[in-house]
């Protein structure tokens, strides 16, 4: 993500840190060693707390969601498989992903050098993006990204993919699919300046969207059973899980400008306008056609809100950000549940949680609404002078550079759904090659005991036998020499 550099102004005389000491600098803000020139420690202290927030989203976020919204065995799998990702994906980032997805690397429009980030000389460095950070706080940061979007599609393939092929999967998606989609848009590709994707409508949201889909299509159904009887085990723990990802949403929008600046407060505050619209408008939509008011249909729709918000959270207008919560509790809710349910196409691919609808069809929202309404004023404070847009909306006479902009937002929604659909399936034969993509049929009717031999949920009474009490028992002649009760 290319940032706008904010240098600070210091008298010249004062080159050396005896010199800033003589200027009366409060002492905590005296540079020395450990915290030199270029390094803001507000803007360090926020980001370490935005990456935070953004790794609570997936775990436990995302770790209580799935093992909450599945069938009750499935519960362990389908958390497990958010927490492998978790771990295998920091590897993989700080060995060569990383590199890949924001490194340079002369005349590549697609992907970075892999190369790794453990050095201390390039950690404890400033960044590249001109913010006054350490490249570790961005690494991080990216990391947790990086993570969150290879857990989001496996909500596609939960109760039913081979967990040995999900160990595989995850290392060669995140290398072939997500570098690429993060590299050409927010790094040294070919889209970069082009794409308006403020904090991942396209990058993490719609590359997740369409790869689970593909990925689910590749997979195979769940047993048949599974998918016409598929109840959540407990709905209170989905909306803790839900807890943590709405409130990490603050980390997820707020860390992106890489500082605690004006953008920062803007993107924070439309993320929640934008969501709590959203949640409320799908509320309606279900109490208005199905007469329920559900509390699953109540978690989409505040998911597609903060989907929706993503690409242009601290680009647009408040009122903007309440319009675009309107549209995401609105289209992704008929396409889910209307459109999914009458199409052939959709009905002969079982994407688990419909992560194809609440992060594939929100973000491409998110990133047409945000071409349409993201504001000339906000965009020159986030990235600097006419790097992008303005908004259509925000034309004002000049429509071409806005008519070009939306052109941009289509080409980008375009690129990404293609390399993700193309790439996932040639993944996901590659690995068909080596395991089985899809658990056996035994497997599959068991759950949770089959694949790991544990269970969510270890209670009596639910298909077991109670044990038999045991009784002590007396001696025969123990029992002559006592007493006879009257």
């Amino acid at each position: 993500m290319s940032k706008i550099s904010k240098k600070r102004k210091f008298p010249s005389p004062f080159m050396s840190f005896e010199g800033y000491q003589s200027w009366s600098l409060p002492s905590g803000l005296v540079p020395d060693e450990a915290s030199p020139e270029w390094l803001s420690k507000g803007d360090n202290a926020w980001e370490l707390t935005a990456t935070s927030f953004v790794g609570l989203q997936s775990v436990p976020g995302l770790v209580i969601l799935y093992g909450s919204m599945v069938k009750k065995k499935w519960a362990v799998n389908s958390a497990f498989m958010a927490l492998y990702a978790f771990a295998a994906v920091l590897l993989c980032w700080v060995l060569w992903a990383h590199q890949m997805s924001f490194g340079y690397y002369k005349n590549s429009p697609l992907v970075g050098k892999p190369v790794n980030s453990l050095s201390n000389v390039f950690l404890l460095g400033p960044t590249h993006v001109h913010s006054m950070l350490p490249n570790a706080d961005y690494v991080f940061y990216q990391f947790a990204f990086a993570a969150i979007t290879v857990i989001l599609l496996a909500g596609s393939l939960l109760g039913r993919m081979n967990f040995y092929a999900w160990m595989i999967f995850v290392p060669l998606w995140l290398t072939f699919s997500y570098s690429v989609g993060a590299f050409t848009i927010w790094g040294y590709g070919f889209l970069q300046h082009k794409i308006i994707d403020y904090a991942g409508g396209y990058v993490i949201h719609l590359s997740s969207g369409v790869a689970g889909f593909t990925a689910a299509y590749r997979v195979g159904p769940r047993h048949s059973h599974d998918r016409q009887h598929f109840p959540p085990n407990n709905i209170i723990q989905i909306l803790g899980g839900a807890g943590f990802l709405w409130l990490g949403w603050t980390g997820f929008n707020g860390g992106s400008p890489l500082s605690a600046g004006l953008v920062t407060s803007l993107a924070v505050i439309n993320t929640h306008i934008c969501t709590a619209t959203s949640l409320l408008v799908w509320l309606a939509l279900d109490m208005a056609v199905y007469k329920k008011s559900s509390v699953i249909g109540a978690v989409q729709g505040m998911i597609t809100g903060l989907v929706c918000i993503t690409p242009g959270a601290g680009l647009v207008d408040p009122w903007a950000a309440a319009l675009m919560g309107v549209m995401s509790g609105s289209i992704p809710w008929y396409t889910m549940m209307n459109l999914h349910r009458k199409s052939a196409f959709f009905q002969s691919v079982d994407d688990t949680l419909g992560v194809f609808h609440t992060h594939a069809v929100a973000g491409v929202l998110g990133g047409l609404l945000s071409g349409l309404f993201a504001k000339p004023k906000l965009l020159n404070l986030m990235y600097g002078n006419d790097v992008y847009g303005p908004g259509l909306l925000h034309s004002r006479g000049h429509i071409h550079p806005g008519l070009k902009q939306m052109a941009y937002q289509f080409v980008g929604a375009v690129f990404i759904a293609a390399w993700n659909a193309v790439v996932t399936s040639i993944i996901c034969l590659v690995i068909s090659r080596i395991v089985n993509l899809r658990m056996d049929e035994e497997a599959l009717e068991v759950g949770d005991d089959a694949v790991h031999g544990e269970e969510a949920y270890a209670l009596w009474g639910d298909g077991e036998r109670m044990p038999k009490p045991r009784r002590l028992r007396i001696p025969l002649i123990c029992r002559r020499l006592m007493p006879t009760p009257v």
